[in-house]
């Protein structure tokens, strides 16, 4: 069984568990090592049980608690070229772990093929991910300005999509933040907004996602209501209805157990 939980999901800090037999996997460790620690124990777990940790990119809200985890584990890091020569830099104990993920090649680690697909974000080598396990596929999408053409090719058919829904354009232009900063959101390097995810949820659900789970979304410029609307009108309108659920912004979220649509039993 592959089951998939959100740790913490927001522009404050992102971490998410793919796991399927006996390997563990991390996505991002954007929280503190103490809350990576209670949210794994909750599930019966322990730092040192991980296979691996992938890194999207090097914000702080996907690494910041990467460091002293590595104190409580011996599991890999994997990271694009670029994103891992700048972790390295940051940090520089990661570099005796690292591990280079090519664009478009697949790494196994243990029962999941994981393959890196470019994202545009405004990080050196950010990527979101693709993991296929004899379940089915978990597509991983958040920190890009817009869906690439390699990152739509290679989700297009997973079963399971965890993508961002960061903002909604309207609030986010009359609200507080200063310009450059909503130019950058709203920029070809910066987060997809709620507009963006619905159009691309809907593609994932025709291509058969049986369920699509929002994530990254701003505290300020964003609600849950406001993103899974957008998102069902969107999916309503292409005659899809996938599970559609926001990712808990400071907590664990529930198990999402990933099947493929022809053998979903919901």
């Amino acid at each position: 069984m592959t089951i998939v939980h959100t740790l913490a999901s927001g522009s404050s800090g992102n971490a998410l568990l793919l796991s399927c037999g006996e390997s563990r996997i991390l996505l991002d460790a954007g929280i503190s090592c103490r809350r990576i620690t209670a949210a794994l124990r909750e599930l019966g777990l322990e730092p040192g049980s991980l296979s691996a940790i992938l890194i999207t990119h090097t914000h702080a809200d996907h690494i910041s608690g990467l460091q002293t985890l590595l104190k409580r584990c011996d599991a890999p890091v994997l990271a694009t070229e670029r994103a891992g020569r700048e972790l390295a830099w940051r940090l520089p104990a990661v570099e005796a772990r690292l591990e280079t993920l090519d664009f478009g090649g697949s790494r196994s680690i243990g029962e999941c093929a994981v393959t890196a697909v470019p994202t545009s974000h405004d990080a050196p080598g950010s990527c979101g991910f693709r993991l296929d396990t004899e379940d089915g596929s978990v597509g991983v999408l958040t920190d890009t300005g817009y869906v690439t053409d390699e990152a739509a090719d290679a989700l297009l058919g997973v079963d399971l999509a965890v993508l961002e829904a960061n903002h909604d354009v309207e609030t986010l232009c009359s609200g507080p933040y200063p310009y450059y900063l909503k130019q950058r959101i709203l920029g070809p390097q910066g987060h997809l907004s709620n507009a963006d995810a619905a159009c691309f949820a809907a593609a994932l659900a025709e291509s058969g996602a049986s369920e699509i789970v929002l994530a990254h979304l701003s505290r300020e410029n964003n609600t849950p209501a406001m993103a899974q609307t957008a998102v069902e009108q969107a999916l309503s309108a292409a005659g899809a209805a996938p599970l559609l659920s926001v990712a808990p912004r400071d907590c664990l979220g529930p198990a999402h157990v990933v099947c493929r649509r022809s053998v979903c039993k919901r």
